[in-house]
C-alpha cells in the first residue's frame, strides 16, 4: 500500500470536480489530486453530444465534449494531477481516502476533500413495474451511452417513461437515427423536464408527450413486445378502464436521478431527505469540517454550467479551509415555506453577509412572487408569471446585518 498525505483530494472528474480542481489550484494549492473512477475525464458530459453546454460558463453554445475539453484544458494548463480509473473504496471523517487504482492500493490524508461523484438513474427496480423481465428496457442514461459513444441501434419502437431531461433529449436522437418513438408517458399533470426541451426535443419532432400516465405492465419473454399504460387521476390513482396495450421493443426509463452519496455517508456526512445530498453552509462545507460537496452529488443541476460554478467555489473554500485551518463557525439555518421543496444551502455561517440560494418549487405555480427575508429585512422580491419544479432558481441575497434569520417563500400575486 502507498501512503502519502495531501492538501486537497478531488473525488470525481465531471464538471464540477474538474472545476474544483482547477479553483483550488489557481488559489494556490499545489498538492492536489483529482481522482476519477471512469478511464477518462469528463464524466458524463462525454456521452451528452448535444449542444446547449458552456453558455454561461464560457459564453459557447458547445456539446457536452465540447464543454468538457474547455474543462480538461484548463485543468491541464494549471497543472492540476489527476488519476483516472482510480475507484474510491473507503473514506471517513478523518479525510483518510483508500483508492484502488493502476498504482495499486493508495492510503491518501487530505486536509481536505471535495466530494463529487454526480448522481445514478432510478431503474426499474425502483419503480416497481410489474411484468416479465424481457431485453429492451434501458435507463436513459444507458441509452445514450450505447447509442452516441458505441454507435448501437437499441430498437425500433420505442416508448419513454418519464419526461426528465435526458429521456427527453434521448427521444429527440432516437428520432433522429431513425427509430419510431411512440410517445412519452409522464406520471406527472405536468412535464419534469426544462421547457425549452419539451418544446426542441418533443414539439419540433412531433413525440406525443402523455401526462398522468404510467406504465402498469411489461409484455415479453425474451424481448420486450409490448407494455401496458393506463392514465392516473388526481391523486395519482391507477384508472384501469383507462389501460392500452402498446406494441414496442424498447422502453427508455427517465424517472429521476439520485446523489451518488455512499462515501458521503462514510465520511459521517449529513444528508438532507430532501434534496438526497449533503446538508451545506454557503461554503458548501458539510458537517464534517473540511469535507465539501458540489454538483449533482450535493443536488440535481439542469445545467453543467451551474454545477461547475459549484465546483469553483467548493475548490476556493477547500483551499481557504487548508490554508487557514479554520476551527467551528456558527451556522445559521435557511428557513422556506411548504411550497418550496429544498434550498441549498441550508445552512448559512455567522460571519456571511453575502451568498446566492438555489431552490425549487415543488409543483408548477402561476401569477407569484418570490420573497427571501433575513427577519424583518427584505433581501429580494420578484414577481414570476409561472415557476415550474423542473427549473432551478438562484437568488443572490446580502446584508449589512448577519444572515441568522433567512427564510424564502412564494407570494400569490396578480401580474398584468
Amino acid at each position: 500500500m502507498i501512503e502519502k498525505d495531501i492538501d486537497i483530494a478531488v473525488i470525481g472528474a465531471g464538471p464540477a470536480g474538474m472545476a474544483a480542481a482547477i479553483s483550488a489550484r489557481e488559489k494556490g494549492v499545489k498538492d492536489i489530486i483529482l481522482l476519477e473512477r471512469n478511464p477518462f475525464l469528463g464524466g458524463i458530459l462525454i456521452q451528452c453530444i448535444h449542444d446547449g453546454f458552456g453558455l454561461h460558463l464560457f459564453d459557447q453554445n458547445l456539446t457536452g465534449p465540447e464543454y468538457a475539453e474547455e474543462l480538461i484544458q484548463h485543468l491541464i494548463k494549471a497543472k492540476v494531477p489527476f488519476l483516472t480509473e482510480a475507484m474510491v473504496i473507503d473514506i471517513n471523517a478523518q479525510k483518510e481516502i483508500r483508492v484502488v487504482s493502476r498504482q495499486g492500493l493508495l492510503k491518501l490524508k487530505a486536509k481536505a476533500i471535495v466530494l463529487a461523484m454526480g448522481c445514478r438513474e432510478r431503474t426499474r427496480g425502483a419503480l416497481e413495474i410489474p411484468g416479465t423481465r424481457p431485453a429492451g428496457i434501458f435507463t436513459a442514461g444507458v441509452a445514450q451511452s450505447l447509442v452516441n459513444l458505441q454507435n448501437l441501434k437499441i430498437g425500433k419502437e420505442v416508448v419513454i417513461l418519464g419526461s426528465g431531461d435526458v429521456g427527453l433529449i434521448m427521444a429527440r436522437r432516437l428520432k433522429i437515427e431513425g427509430l419510431k418513438v411512440l410517445r412519452v408517458i409522464e406520471k406527472l399533470p405536468y412535464c419534469s423536464g426544462l421547457v425549452r426541451n419539451r418544446v426542441q426535443c418533443l414539439r419540433d419532432y412531433d413525440i406525443p408527450l402523455h401526462l398522468s400516465s404510467t406504465v402498469i405492465d411489461i409484455h415479453g419473454k425474451d424481448r420486450l413486445e409490448a407494455l401496458t399504460a393506463a392514465q392516473l387521476n388526481e391523486k395519482g390513482e391507477i384508472l384501469y378502464d383507462t389501460a392500452e396495450v402498446i406494441p414496442c421493443d424498447t422502453l427508455l426509463l427517465s424517472v429521476g436521478l439520485i446523489p451518488e452519496n455512499e462515501l458521503s455517508r462514510k465520511a459521517e456526512v449529513r444528508l438532507d431527505w430532501r434534496t438526497l445530498g449533503a446538508e451545506v453552509d454557503d461554503y458548501v462545507e458539510t458537517n464534517t469540517p473540511g469535507i465539501f460537496s458540489c454538483g449533482n452529488v450535493l443536488h440535481i443541476h439542469d445545467v453543467a454550467d451551474y454545477a461547475s460554478q459549484e465546483g469553483f467555489l467548493a475548490g476556493e473554500r477547500a483551499a481557504c479551509r487548508v490554508r487557514e485551518n479554520q476551527g467551528k463557525v456558527l451556522r445559521f439555518p435557511v428557513n422556506a415555506s411548504k411550497e418550496i421543496k429544498y434550498v441549498v444551502p441550508q445552512l448559512i455561517r455567522e460571519d456571511c453577509r453575502e451568498t446566492e440560494l438555489k431552490f425549487r418549487v415543488t409543483e408548477p405555480f402561476e401569477n407569484i412572487r418570490i420573497i427571501v427575508k433575513n427577519g424583518g429585512e427584505t433581501l429580494f422580491r420578484k414577481k414570476f408569471l409561472k415557476i415550474m419544479p423542473s427549473e432551478m432558481n438562484m437568488v443572490k441575497i446580502s446584508s449589512d446585518k448577519p444572515l441568522d434569520k433567512v427564510y424564502v417563500e412564494l407570494e400569490k400575486t396578480e401580474i398584468a
